[in-house]
């Protein structure tokens, strides 16, 4: 869907088909994505004053906050990042600069435009691939023994028109897949050389030294000859004559642009870092000076990256939290205004469990249907045994730790550890899973607390 077919109805419905209920929480993020839209179709100074609605999201683990999210960053195209708050401490101690969050930003930006480029000069890409891969098939005959000019009473000979018919014929079979075992040479690029292994990544750019990375990393790019495949030789060449076909000027221009006007970043764990407003010392002291290093890029900040100054003022941020130890308000006053709208998560019951087992499109009994297809294995799962299985989930989550619906990928894979394992072996055929299956799996399980706690 385009912009415009997303409507905070289109957004919710979309959602749905993923993620159980939290009616409250997809109508906000819904709205704040159809804001963005309507921001850019706004003319004039005021587009830019339009800020955006930042959003934090109450609810205990495993009820869907980060899947909200990223499932609405996929559904738009939009860049994201998941970063945890308690990662980063204040200014002056060991740990992540809080301008990363806007350079991983930028990174994923870049992917992602570079990714739908590559697939716009595919097709383009791929007739350059075949041409260089048949170069190496059928190396072209010297210049100087085609064009030597013949002696007295001799016709020039006719070594074109031959290689360009055996060039043919190599290209039918290439296509046809006749040559896929055949290995060529071809060269590739390396990443880095030992320097960069040891000193680059992260760690350089949060040194300030972005720009020293950037030359060093051409400085380190080197050559190597493999050998390898027909087809693996095709798909690499493809994606070096894709390379070479992308304008890199206008991809980085368009990915700052996308990482600015349409970039989320989802904050998770911001209870981590509230604490009570007072008597703050100890650790409290650090946590508001964590909230203190990221106020700045909430509020709208310029920050240097590799690929040129991004401003964060139209960055979306979606925080979420627990807040069992802690309140929202317990923020520092200038955070809570930057997150003006607040939606509160269900947490799950018994009921949600069955629906989160068989309505989303990516349902876990759904996933392991199709894992052990693979094997031959038809797997069907019984409506009563689904309702156990939710029923047992719900059950260890109320007596030791709620996990949310995390608990159902345990209780799921203890379910099916044996038939998981045995798969190979017993060859194609259909197991029904009914409730007297799941209770001689994992009934016992559940009656013993401590068995629960440590395999459950």
């Amino acid at each position: 869907m385009n912009g415009k077919e997303l409507t905070p109805a289109a957004i919710v419905a979309a959602l749905d088909r993923y993620i159980v209920g939290q009616k409250a929480a997809k109508r906000a993020v819904a709205v704040a994505l159809r804001n963005r839209w309507r921001r850019q179709q706004v003319e004039g100074e005021l587009k830019d004053e339009i800020a955006p609605k930042n959003i934090i999201m109450i609810g205990p683990t495993g009820v869907g906050k980060t899947e909200i999210a990223r499932r609405l960053a996929k559904l738009s195209g939009a860049p994201f990042v998941k970063v945890e708050a308690s990662k980063f401490t204040e200014v002056g101690y060991v740990g992540r600069d809080v301008d990363s969050i806007v350079r991983d930003l930028m990174e994923v930006s870049v992917k992602l435009v570079r990714a739908e480029e590559t697939v716009k000069l595919r097709p383009k890409a791929r007739d350059r691939a075949e041409e260089r891969l048949l170069d190496l098939l059928l190396p072209p005959r010297p210049r100087a023994y085609s064009d030597r000019p013949p002696g007295p009473g001799q016709e020039h000979p006719p070594s074109q028109p031959a290689d360009q018919s055996t060039r043919e014929k190599l290209r039918i079979m290439l296509r046809e897949g006749k040559l896929d075992d055949r290995e060529v040479e071809i060269e590739m690029a390396e990443e880095s050389g030992p320097f960069l292994q040891i000193f680059g990544g992260a760690g350089v750019e949060e040194m300030g030294l972005g720009g020293l990375k950037d030359m060093l990393g051409n400085f380190g790019k080197r050559t190597k000859r493999r050998k390898m495949k027909v087809q693996g030789a095709l798909e690499a060449l493809t994606d070096q004559e894709a390379d070479k076909l992308i304008d890199h000027d206008s991809l980085t221009r368009e990915a700052i642009s996308r990482a600015e006007n349409a970039g989320i970043v989802f904050l998770d764990e911001i209870d981590k870092i509230a604490g009570p407003h007072e008597g703050r010392h100890g650790p409290d002291v650090s946590r508001e000076g964590v909230q203190r290093d990221l106020l700045p890029i909430v509020e709208g900040a310029t920050v240097t990256t590799k690929y040129g100054v991004v401003r964060t003022d139209h960055v979306l941020f979606v925080a979420a939290g627990a807040f069992h130890m802690a309140k929202p308000s317990d923020l520092i006053p200038e955070m809570q205004g930057r997150f003006p709208i607040r939606v509160e998560l269900d947490a799950l019951t018994g009921d949600d469990f069955v629906r989160i087992l068989t309505e989303p499109r990516n349902a876990l009994t759904k996933q392991y249907i199709a894992l052990l297809g693979t094997e031959g294995i038809t797997v069907e799962f019984a409506d009563e045994a689904v309702r156990e299985i939710a029923s047992i989930a719900a059950e260890v989550n109320s007596r030791t730790h709620n996990i949310g619906a995390r608990r159902l990928h345990t209780v799921m894979e203890r379910l099916l550890d044996e038939l998981l394992f045995s798969a190979p072996d017993i060859g194609p055929q259909t197991v029904n899973i009914t409730r007297d299956y799941v209770d001689e799996r994992l009934a016992e399980l559940v009656k013993d607390e401590d068995l629960a706690n440590y395999i459950l």
